[in-house]
């Protein structure tokens, strides 16, 4: 009876012990699919902007950087869960996801762009309608300035998937990010066929997104603080946008 008890303790503590929590290490989590924030490379690794925020942010809390890809639709629940510890992945802070998270400091700014083929003869938003397909990625805010255009929406699970769609014409249009958008004219197979259709539709700031009432999110603040004062922030901005500094507005 005695050696079931022990067995059966040793069992638990077991257990215990690879269920806790390595505090040297801080999982930072993006979709993987949305160049060139954060997208695998051809070495299966993932790269980008927001990786490379991560990482120094990482670097000065002391940590080990374990950055995680995740679906978007489900990358919200996916914190709540305490799967990861934040999201840094180009979330847009708006009130509904205030709601049930806390969010940094906007680490960067762009806004919701059209992107369509330099053939389709659309050049500004107003000349999308109930007849045209747009294409944008599950979970974003890029699908209610689809619905006010009042075109047919098809979602994808990233960015990869819209353009290849629109360049193989089975979309009208694409809804994404302007950055997103011009990395892929200038960097994807085809994209020289692509082009922007009209100005921003609005702006957004994206920030880092946090479980509500955690302690971590003011040492982030402090540490995004401390990269822009020194010029660390706006040196990753130039290293992946061409000298283009997204960090301010």
């Amino acid at each position: 009876m005695k050696t079931k008890i022990t067995i059966l303790i040793l069992i638990f503590v077991s257990i215990l012990a690879c269920s806790k929590k390595d505090d040297s290490v801080i999982r930072f989590a993006g979709s993987g699919g949305y160049p060139p924030f954060n997208y695998m490379n051809n070495d299966n690794e993932v790269i980008g902007f927001d990786v490379d925020v991560a990482q120094e942010i990482a670097n000065r809390l002391g940590k080990e950087l374990k950055y995680v890809t995740t679906a978007w639709d489900g990358i919200i629940e996916g914190l709540r869960a305490g799967r990861y510890e934040a999201i840094l992945g180009s979330m847009a802070i708006t009130e509904e996801r205030k709601k049930i998270v806390d969010f940094s400091t906007p680490y960067y700014y762009s806004g919701a762009q059209i992107i369509v083929k330099k053939d389709s003869g659309i050049s500004s938003p107003d000349q999308l309608n109930s007849s045209h397909t747009i294409g944008l990625v599950t979970g974003t805010t890029f699908e209610q300035d689809a619905e006010k255009l009042g075109a047919e929406i098809k979602l994808y699970e990233d960015d990869n998937q819209t353009l290849i769609e629109l360049l193989n014409g089975r979309l009208d249009a694409v809804i994404t990010d302007r950055v997103v958008g011009l990395n892929a004219i200038t960097k994807i197979e085809g994209g020289s066929k692509l082009t922007l259709a009209g100005s921003l539709l609005r702006t957004e700031e994206c920030a880092i997104a946090f479980q509500k009432d955690s302690t971590l999110r003011d040492e982030v603040n402090k540490v995004l603080q401390e990269m822009r004062d020194d010029g660390t922030l706006k040196a990753i901005s130039d290293k992946w946008f061409d000298g283009e500094n997204i960090t301010v507005e």
